[in-house]
């Protein structure tokens, strides 16, 4: 089992990491979406939440700092769901689907890591700082 949680945490992790990726490599179009969706200072936010993806996608790959990590994830897939994804203002019948399935994307994603919240510390195969 602890092979297949280390595989988990490899696939997971790397999700989170790829998306960071994403707002350091794609920060001018992400500060324009965020932008059009009313976010203050868009810039610095879309540099703050690819921080908050940073630092949970490591801590989950690593295993270290599982807290630490959940809560920069959680913080940033709540946030993003309410504020990026807010279907109930979109009228466009197929925008309005998109930000639906983003929102619950995002509910479910913040979901699936609090649960690692329930693995006890140290994590298996982990660094465990």
């Amino acid at each position: 089992m602890e092979t297949l949680f280390l595989i988990g945490r490899i696939v997971v992790g790397a999700f989170y990491l790829f998306n960071a990726f994403n707002h350091f490599s794609r920060t001018e179009m992400l500060t324009g979406y965020a932008a059009s969706k009313g976010v203050p200072a868009p810039r610095a936010m879309v540099l703050l939440t690819g921080v908050l993806l940073l630092v949970g996608g490591l801590s989950v790959l690593l295993g270290a700092y599982p807290r630490l990590g959940v809560a920069a994830l959680v913080v940033f897939l709540v946030v993003a769901a309410f504020w990026m994804h807010n279907f109930w203002a979109v009228t466009d019948p197929m925008q309005k689907t998109g930000e639906m399935v983003n929102f619950t994307k995002n509910l479910a994603l913040a979901g699936s890591a609090l649960m690692f919240l329930a693995i006890p510390e140290p994590w298996p195969l982990g660094v465990g700082w």
